[in-house]
């Protein structure tokens, strides 16, 4: 069910943002410039949307079956919206986060479980 290899080079510019979120990390203390990430897990938007309307007949399932079971077998509720990752980065740049920097913040509804 995971998009592994139609989005490949996604997954691999997801990892090295980590590492390049680090790197400038060291910089932006130096300069004044905070640096965080957001890592976002299985959001509802345009493109798993369209990714799922693709797979699932390929599977033999209805678009609706594909859109229940991922969460399902990822052990999540539900899949987030964009809109709740944006109001994370709303938070990552007020004044109240104005000491946080390397930071990197996974945000998916419990997917990988990090406590």
């Amino acid at each position: 069910m995971r998009q592994r290899y139609q989005y490949g080079y996604l997954r691999c510019v997801k990892r090295k943002s980590g590492s390049f979120c680090w790197e400038f990390t060291e910089q932006g203390i130096k300069d004044g410039v905070q640096v965080n990430s957001i890592v976002p897990g299985a959001v509802m938007t345009g493109r798993r949307r369209s990714f799922l309307e693709k797979w699932a007949p390929a599977h033999n399932m209805s678009v609706e079956d594909a859109m229940q079971k991922f969460p399902e077998e990822a052990g999540i509720s539900r899949y987030g919206q964009p809109e709740e990752i944006a109001e994370l980065l709303g938070f990552m740049v007020s004044p109240a986060a104005k000491w946080m920097t390397g930071s990197s913040l996974r945000m998916d509804g419990g997917e990988i479980k990090g406590i």
